[in-house]
């Protein structure tokens, strides 16, 4: 970070009060006060449960000029909107208002965080054990559609497979805007859209996985592995 902005926020952030009323776990996660220069931000505090490859993390980013949380599930990273701000005030108050229920809905699966146009799609009814088994490939089932994980940009992930030690998975996301399925893959934790799996459907989705996911996790493997 430049020099004058790293000094700016650690004085801003100095003596803050607030992380010393944070509880060092919620619903499983344990509190880490960081306070450290991460490339282009500043990392204040955390909540992990690495066994189960969660976190929240909050840091001002200097790209932007503005204090954020960012929630990292498996290998999937995306901020939530409510608490970007450029006032440190306004930050400590979103956290207050909000930070319990981020940590909730991170560590325990909220249904009311699904849309009611994506759960018209009956998704979570889906019967999808005979298609995709908690093991593949070498890839383990982490996210299952009965427990679907809102992201950003009215993106749903349906289903992650990940294997962790080669930081790679493959994902299938819904996208309510779009009424339309679509894949995305992580090789060395380097995102890259696949256009094989797009469907309108759950069914036309079944036939696409049927097809071609177990191809598709060996290529992600063979890419990750080279």
């Amino acid at each position: 970070m430049k020099p004058e902005i790293l000094e700016k926020i650690q004085q801003e952030t100095a003596d803050w009060a607030y992380l010393d009323e944070l509880p060092a776990e919620m619903y499983g996660l344990a509190l880490s006060k960081r306070y450290k220069e991460v490339g282009d931000t500043f990392e204040l505090f955390s909540y992990t449960n690495e066994a189960k490859h969660l976190a929240l993390v909050t840091y001002y980013h200097q790209e932007t000029k503005e204090y954020k949380l960012k929630i990292r599930r498996g290998l999937t990273e995306f901020c939530l909107m409510e608490f970007i701000t450029a006032s440190f005030g306004e930050y400590e108050q979103h956290l207050r208002k909000n930070l319990e229920s981020a940590v909730h809905d991170l560590a325990i699966y909220n249904p009311d965080a699904i849309s009611y146009v994506t759960k018209a799609m009956k998704i979570p009814e889906w019967d999808y054990k005979g298609i995709l088994p908690e093991e593949l490939e070498g890839y383990k089932l982490f996210i299952n559609p009965t427990q679907m994980v809102r992201v950003l940009n009215g993106s749903y992930i349906v289903f992650d497979y990940s294997d962790f030690e080669i930081e790679s998975n493959f994902i299938i996301y819904y996208n309510e805007f779009r009424s339309e399925f679509f894949g995305e893959a992580r090789i060395r934790n380097i995102p890259e859209m696949n256009y094989t799996f797009d469907s309108k459907s759950l069914l036309e989705l079944e036939d696409k996985l049927k097809a071609h996911l177990v191809d598709r996790l060996r290529e992600v493997r063979q890419r990750a592995s080279q």
